[in-house]
């Protein structure tokens, strides 16, 4: 099951589990619209493809709630 990460790995964008405008690769590393268009749809991480997060909501949502670790890390 996707963990549906809150936020933008590159800028620290909130990415709702219900809401468009996520990206993910295939190892769950997770991106808003604009850095993954400026990425080239390309994981800096991986290399992968960047695709469309699906989103969870309702009844799906409260069985299986959206991971609460952000992964941004602002630069020193």
């Amino acid at each position: 099951m996707l963990a549906m990460r809150p936020d933008c790995e590159r800028c620290g964008a909130d990415l709702p589990p219900q809401a468009g405008g996520a990206f993910i690769c295939s190892l769950e590393c997770t991106f808003c619209a604009e850095c993954a268009d400026a990425l080239d749809e390309r994981c800096p991480n991986c290399g992968g493809e960047l695709l469309d997060r699906p989103t969870r909501t309702g009844q799906a949502l409260r069985r299986h709630p959206a991971d609460t670790e952000r992964r941004y890390k602002a630069e020193p």
